[in-house]
């Protein structure tokens, strides 16, 4: 397979937010997004797909609980290419769940998740590398497919 970057955005209502209205509450979204460099290039951006919350519960992020978990999740299982989340066993609510992907999502929450605002953006490169690292970090030699074939960084020369 091909690798093809993406920007995962996350939104949600919260204190750091624009949202006016405390009444008008929307669940929090993750948007899949055509990669673009800075602000000025992200006024235009083109949504690829969204992210689907599990029936179980929403996504959220900022502190680390059930849906930091439901989106770290997501996240992990499209950027590693694994399929549904429940399927394969990443899901916060899989069952069977897989020992090393439940592990991979909670510390992916911990790492990152739990530390983001309302909204923001991350690129699937930075997902795989981290996950790469992970991986590494725990002496774990069976990767997952995406993680085999990651394109060698760019120097800055």
């Amino acid at each position: 397979m091909e690798y093809e970057d993406c920007t995962y955005h996350g939104v949600q209502d919260g204190l750091e937010s624009d949202s006016s209205v405390a009444e008008e509450w929307q669940p929090a979204r993750i948007l899949v997004e055509k990669p673009e460099f800075g602000p000025t290039e992200r006024q235009y951006v083109t949504v690829l797909r969204e992210l689907t919350e599990p029936g179980t519960g929403g996504f959220g992020w900022g502190y680390n609980g059930g849906g930091t978990s439901a989106a770290a999740a997501a996240i992990l299982a499209d950027a590693l290419d694994l399929g549904d989340p429940d399927t394969c066993g990443i899901g916060y609510a899989a069952y069977p769940e897989d020992e090393v992907l439940a592990q991979l999502r909670e510390d992916f929450c911990d790492d990152v998740l739990s530390q983001l605002c309302d909204q923001w953006r991350l690129r699937r490169s930075v997902v795989l590398r981290w996950s790469l690292a992970w991986y590494m970090q725990r002496g774990i030699g069976s990767l997952p497919a995406a993680l085999q074939h990651l394109p060698p960084l760019q120097s800055q020369t």
